[in-house]
């Protein structure tokens, strides 16, 4: 049995493919961990969709900012952007058991025998491993509860607060939780958010630095696989802290790694020079 971790698929599943066929992938036997953005921005968010359901027990998947966005037009909490991709999982005759699928992905996953954990954006420097799940299965409540679900949707978005605190509640905690988890690329050690900076590690507003570079963070020395960042270009300078955002869907390439031995493979993007 092998197991092996995709960075974000924004809808481009024809680059997984062609991976999955270079490891000999079989879901009988084999496991498929993906850290979040299935859909939005490429082609195939139906496909991609389709296809990750399918794998059932053989595929773990976290949820991204651009799944939940998915989630919140779904149900008609925000409407689409004119940059999104999503119409035709919209209009799927398998919508609703699609919708309702990806209701049920983690926003964080943790395998206690690798001692592995991945997450769409990163988890603050302030929380364990063990805080993160326990923050990340608040939210993951909101999305399954039918009765919590579109008063989450509606207050999801949004920049405040930026620094977490025990007191906070109900859509302030929920949404800052959600921000770590799906937005986060740039924070001070007490956990402070920027969420306006997109760019490399070099482009950290002043007294903000990578979330993976903060000094007291309590996930060192844990391993723990991350996507959202596609222009680190898979390169993290923290031992143990897994880039897997190449940007395919930006022009540059997937990548595949073996979560066992940590080597990678990548699909180039068509118009990527050789």
């Amino acid at each position: 049995m092998a197991s092996y971790a995709a960075g974000d698929l924004q809808g481009c599943l024809d680059p997984l493919n062609t991976l999955l066929a270079q490891v000999d992938f079989s879901p009988s036997r084999d496991c498929l961990w993906l850290a979040g953005d299935l859909v939005n921005r490429g082609p195939q968010s139906l496909e991609v969709l389709r296809f990750v359901r399918d794998l059932e027990g053989s595929a773990i998947c976290v949820l991204g900012n651009h799944d939940l966005h998915l989630l919140s037009v779904a149900f008609d909490a925000h409407r689409m952007k004119k940059s999104d991709t999503l119409e035709a999982i919209l209009a799927a005759p398998d919508k609703n058991s699609l919708i309702s699928w990806l209701r049920q992905q983690k926003l964080v996953h943790h395998d206690a025998q690798r001692d592995l954990t991945m997450v769409h954006a990163g988890i603050p420097p302030q929380w364990s491993v063990a805080k993160a799940l326990k923050r990340a299965a608040e939210v993951e409540f909101a999305l399954r509860d039918n009765a919590s679900l579109l008063a989450f949707l509606n207050g999801m978005y949004g920049n405040q607060p930026v620094r977490w605190s025990k007191r906070l509640t109900g859509l302030d905690r929920l949404r800052l939780i959600t921000n770590y988890f799906t937005r986060m690329r740039f924070c001070q050690p007490d956990g402070t958010l920027d969420l306006v900076a997109k760019e490399g590690v070099d482009s950290a507003p002043e007294g903000f630095m990578p979330w993976f570079a903060c000094p007291n963070r309590k996930t060192r020395g844990h391993p723990l696989i991350f996507g959202h960042w596609a222009a680190l270009e898979g390169r993290c300078p923290e031992p143990d802290v897994y880039a897997l955002d190449t940007g395919y869907v930006w022009g540059n390439s997937l990548t595949l790694m073996d979560l066992d031995t940590r080597e990678r493979l990548t699909c180039p993007h068509p118009g990527v020079r050789p």
